[in-house]
């Protein structure tokens, strides 16, 4: 946003206990449990005026709040540490192993920096290891010979390719669902696009040979299992062989014209842009060419599946009902600015953000003031490849002094958009891709 054209001064983190009620006009931390249960919690009868008060500003176009959510100005906390590599202002959700998420408004750059990666890990990372040594095989039911090739070896013998590349992980906004699904509780930041450079993955299984039958690419990676057993294999998880093929599926062994971070997956990984994050094995020593579906580790039960059907939320699902989840839904991040923004010397702000919709492309950008009543047309840029996100930006002016909230919907290329609320509830709580929101006050004096 412009400094000559407005001024956000942005809410700091202070603890519930350090501020009153009477504070709220210059803090937007939550102060009200009752009220704080969830981003989109049950609003009762009357509640908007008490979050009118907690605001300390009224609420413009409050009519038209939907009943069932919580005033994104009232914020969650974000308490921040420290992970190897990575940035202090992640957000840790599990320490052992880690998993980290990014807070929206650092994500506005259009290549994210390596240390704004999320990390998604499922055991432990491999201890120093060494890429001159390392050697990556393949094999497989569907494989016409055994290989070992080491990095050395991919990197001379096959083209290098870049591609900026989406990477979401499958519970990305996990924290919304209710009934609540067990796993870490991402909200928005499990989520990044990057300049990824390596091989194609195609032009390696041509020179292994694949034969007619093949169905699965999978991985085997060399992190250990929690329990510290080597012989239990962490995550073991592939694609169908048709988007092993894609022009953009590669093995990896830079990000950002720099090495994979160690929680990222160095010094080698795959990356398929579009699909759950998890189909793209980090510290990859094994690829396996198989001629049925794979089935290693959480590529079965419910395991990055959702129901085949919609279901009641809370409903029992049988595994056989199931279905694995491929590309990932269209959703869209405001990056700019952050949540909780005042804006005191003019009615207009430049907002700003990421769209992106798996295997397709984002066709619409649209955002709304006015809790959805009416939407406004953003300026969408295309997409530099497949499967990377892409930026938009719109100008929004505010007609009154008070509270706001910036409402995000993307439409990607089939026609589909995101829903205003979470979507159909699953056992593990997969592929929320809901509108992104941030709240905005005016005070003009």
């Amino acid at each position: 946003m412009e400094e000559e054209r407005s001024k956000i001064s942005l809410n700091q983190n202070q603890s519930r206990d350090s501020k009153s009620r009477e504070d709220l006009g210059q803090n937007w931390e939550i102060l009200d449990p009752n009220l704080a249960e969830s981003r989109r919690g049950f609003l009762k009868k009357g509640a908007l005026i008490t979050a009118a008060s907690l605001l300390g500003t009224p609420m413009v176009f409050g009519k038209l709040f939907p009943s069932n959510l919580i005033p994104i100005g009232l914020g969650n906390s974000n308490d921040d540490f420290q992970i190897l590599g990575k940035s202090d202002q992640l957000k840790i959700l599990n320490q052992r192993p880690v998993n980290a998420e990014v807070p929206p408004h650092l994500l506005n750059d259009f290549s994210t920096p390596n240390e704004l990666i999320f990390v998604r890990n499922n055991g432990i990372p491999p201890l120093n290891p060494d890429p001159q040594k390392w050697v990556l095989e393949i094999e497989g039911e569907s494989a016409t010979q055994k290989v070992s090739i080491s990095i050395q070896d991919l990197k001379s013998k096959f083209s290098h390719y870049s591609y900026h590349l989406t990477l979401e992980c499958g519970g990305n906004g996990r924290a919304e669902f209710n009934p609540p699904a067990a796993g870490n509780q991402w909200t928005t930041g499990a989520i990044a696009c990057a300049k990824w450079t390596g091989v194609r993955l195609k032009d390696v299984l041509e020179f292994v040979g694949v034969k007619e039958d093949a169905v699965y690419v999978a991985y085997y990676g060399e992190d250990t299992h929690l329990s510290g057993d080597n012989s239990k294999v962490v995550i073991s998880r592939g694609v169908p062989i048709k988007k092993a093929l894609q022009e953009e599926s590669l093995i990896a062994w830079a990000v950002n014209d720099k090495d994979i971070p160690i929680m990222n997956g160095f010094p080698l990984r795959l990356v398929f842009g579009g699909w759950p994050a998890s189909c793209s094995g980090k510290w990859l020593s094994k690829i396996v060419i198989r001629n049925k579906v794979h089935d290693g580790p959480k590529m079965l039960g419910k395991s990055y599946r959702v129901p085949c059907k919609p279901v009641i939320p809370g409903e029992k699902v049988d595994d056989e009902d199931m279905c694995i989840i491929e590309s990932m839904p269209v959703k869209s991040l405001i990056t700019k600015p952050k949540s909780g923004g005042i804006l005191t010397k003019t009615n207009k702000l430049i907002v700003q953000g990421k769209a992106w919709a798996g295997d397709l492309f984002v066709a619409k950008m649209e955002v709304s003031i006015n809790f959805g009543k009416t939407w406004q047309k953003a300026k969408l840029e295309k997409a530099v490849n497949k499967t990377a996100w892409q930026e938009w930006e719109l100008e929004v002016q505010f007609p009154e002094n008070g509270y706001y909230e910036v409402w995000a919907k993307a439409t990607d290329s089939e026609g589909s958009s995101q829903p205003m609320v979470v979507p159909s509830w699953n056992p593990k709580g997969y592929l929320n891709n809901a509108a992104h929101r941030i709240a905005i006050k005016v005070d003009r004096v």
